[in-house]
């Protein structure tokens, strides 16, 4: 299969990245995050989460973050929306797209949203309903699809089968998360093959997580097989709170560069998303989780060294 000449790129940092930071970011940090992403030419910004403050402390004020964001003309903003509840949260605060999160993995499903896998799907039917009679739009993510740290390897015919019915319920696009980042190119192929059975390939899209250093050559593996949408998160924000390990999402910068060098379009200023990875990550007091920031800054520094 031909590789893709232009990719689009789904940012997850200011909710997937932010939710599991110990301490609460305030909330006009977080809103300039998103601003200064949304001049990056990154077209989708997932902001927020309309989910129980209890559960996720650090999405308490998501409804501020949609009140307080420029939103930018040609740029999506969307929200992960767990129940009815939350969707009548995201329809107050004029969200346009929401994501619903499944996994191909029963025991994650139980630890993460305490239901099985069936139960979240039956759960995401009145949060459809109402998301379609809105107007907006629903993107769907399995978790899981390469392994779980408590069954071990997933088998790609359940990615398939959660894949499927989260398509027919109504999903534009499943994005399929490697939530432990154990994934190689071999394992990610192999439950593509299956998973395109069943959902066109121009509706997938894949969110790595790089714990043992795999994400880029699994989404080199991923454009191989003709996908053409990729989740990440500026420099390297965040992991999963119940995947013990799960270090984080791939950098976006890192992401941004490998593309780049192939040739493939994104639209996307990797300058500013590495001033963007600073930024946040200064206010975090840590570096980026990003070679590409890391390299960038220092290859910076010493130019700037020599020219003195």
């Amino acid at each position: 299969m031909t590789i893709p000449g232009k990719v689009r790129l789904v940012e997850v940092g200011p909710r997937d990245g932010l939710q599991n930071e110990k301490e609460i970011v305030p909330t006009a940090i977080k809103i300039d995050l998103i601003n200064r992403l949304s001049e990056t030419g990154l077209t989708y910004i997932e902001s927020g989460a309309f989910v129980s403050p209890k559960w996720v402390p650090q999405m308490a004020d998501t409804p501020e973050i949609y009140a307080g964001i420029k939103r930018k003309s040609g740029v999506v903003y969307p929200a992960l929306v767990p129940n009815d509840r939350g969707m009548e949260g995201a329809i107050a605060s004029g969200v346009e797209e929401i994501a619903v999160f499944a996994s191909a993995s029963e025991p994650f499903s139980q630890k993460n949203i305490n239901c099985t896998i069936a139960e979240s799907l039956e759960r995401f039917v009145p949060v459809i309903a109402m998301a379609k009679e809105h107007g907006i739009r629903v993107r769907g993510y399995v978790s899981c699809v390469a392994g779980c740290p408590y069954q071990g390897a997933v088998r790609a015919e359940k990615v398939a089968e959660v894949s499927a019915r989260l398509y027919e319920m109504g999903c534009y696009e499943i994005s399929l998360g490697d939530t432990i980042g154990v994934g190689t190119p071999n394992i990610i192929q192999a439950m593509l093959y299956e998973t395109v059975e069943h959902v066109p390939v121009t509706a997938l899209a894949l969110h790595c997580h790089d714990t043992y250093g795999q994400a880029l050559a699994n989404i080199y593996a991923g454009l191989q097989m003709g996908v053409a949408v990729f989740d990440s998160s500026v420099a390297g924000l965040g992991g999963c709170p119940y995947a013990k390990g799960a270090t984080g999402n791939v950098a976006t910068e890192d992401v941004l560069y490998m593309l780049n060098g192939l040739n493939i379009e994104t639209g996307v200023d990797l300058d500013r998303v590495v001033d963007v990875a600073w930024f946040i990550s200064d206010h975090l007091g840590r570096k980026p989780v990003s070679n590409v920031a890391n390299a960038l800054k220092a290859k910076l520094e010493n130019t700037m060294k020599v020219s003195v």
